[in-house]
């Protein structure tokens, strides 16, 4: 029978005093270790493994300027992103993390572009602000997308998924998310996204204020807000993160866009919570929001606002370093240090 999590942590924990070095004096690496080592449930974690899963999808509220960029980036980034030049891309063969890039609803015709896993549910979502962006039907069509990602990176082996987005338009969706998850008014949880102007900045928070008003009409839950504000690639992220759990894999969260969907995830089902380790706090105001509902203290603060699950690779040698403390470092018995008088 495997330990409780009370009894886990303080096995960890004691693991952790035992090492050659003043209790507590490794600090954050400390706790992170206690982290992670609940997510696999093991006083032995390792997130190698890792891979990286950047879903891709188009939103139709893009038509109506919250972005600074056109819909068409979409698809010309997830060329980018299997051809090597994309950050998170160049990022990810940086700290040695397997990079898979799924299409789950990009609008364009993206077959031809090799090294793309397809699975697109539809070429985009509807304009929110008009009504449902999914139908239940795609919804859960596309968290099964994210579902069966998270079984293809378990099954190789993966102890580590860092979850990552593109989608020009996703963080109009991320803020109504957050604030329907909330209860924070549009223009604490909107920001300027790709780098819209005053002007811009002005037209998303009264497309998101106009959204809320319209999905808290209808009284539904955190599934129907996906239906109603999600993205297919923030539903295949929620898809996702419920899986981890199963495989007791890691899930390293990226920033607003990727913890919106990990929020609805936890509010769906609790368990999520366990497996979440939080990368970065983004210049993005509705990251905080989420944040501070998950009650998440991310590792980082550097203001990244790129997305694609760029900020959640920056952190994975913290993890790394996090196990490998636990994993190598000598105890006092082993090195024959004498330890402090108790």
């Amino acid at each position: 029978m495997s330990a409780g999590p009370t009894d886990l942590s303080r096995c960890i924990t004691a693991a952790l005093d035992a090492k050659t070095k003043p209790p507590r004096s490794l600090g954050r690496l400390e706790d992170l270790a206690v982290e992670i080592g609940l997510a696999q449930q093991t006083e032995q974690p390792s997130v190698d493994p890792a891979r990286v899963i950047v879903f891709a999808g188009d939103h139709g509220v893009a038509a109506d300027g919250v972005s600074a960029y056109p819909p068409a980036v979409t698809a010309q980034m997830c060329a980018t992103f299997t051809g090597g030049g994309a950050a998170v891309s160049v990022l990810a063969a940086s700290v040695g993390a397997g990079l898979e890039v799924v299409d789950v609803g990009v609008a364009a015709d993206v077959g031809d572009i090799d090294g793309l896993v397809h699975a697109k549910v539809a070429p985009g979502t509807a304009n929110m602000r008009h009504g449902p962006a999914m139908s239940d039907a795609q919804a859960q069509a596309a968290r099964d997308v994210g579902r069966t990602a998270l079984e293809r990176a378990a099954a190789s082996g993966a102890r580590c998924v860092v979850l990552g987005e593109m989608g020009i338009g996703n963080s109009t969706s991320a803020s109504v998310l957050t604030a329907l998850t909330s209860g924070r008014p549009a223009e604490e949880v909107t920001g300027r996204g790709t780098g819209v102007d005053a002007e811009g900045l002005q037209t998303k928070r009264r497309v998101v204020a106009e959204v809320v008003e319209r999905v808290q009409a209808q009284d539904r839950g955190p599934g129907g807000w996906l239906c109603e504000a999600g993205g297919l690639e923030i539903a295949a992220m929620v898809g996702a993160a419920l899986q981890a759990p199963r495989h007791r894999v890691v899930v390293l969260v990226d920033g607003f866009i990727a913890t919106a969907a990990v929020l609805l995830a936890c509010r769906i089902d609790d368990r999520v919570r366990r497996q979440l380790v939080f990368a970065h706090r983004s210049a993005e105001p509705g990251h905080t929001v989420a944040l501070d509902q998950l009650g998440a203290t991310p590792l980082l603060d550097l203001g990244l606002a790129l997305g694609e699950g760029s900020g959640g690779v920056v952190a994975l040698p913290l993890l790394r370093a996090a196990c490998d403390i636990l994993r190598r470092m000598a105890t006092f018995a082993d090195a024959g240090v004498s330890e402090a008088a108790r």
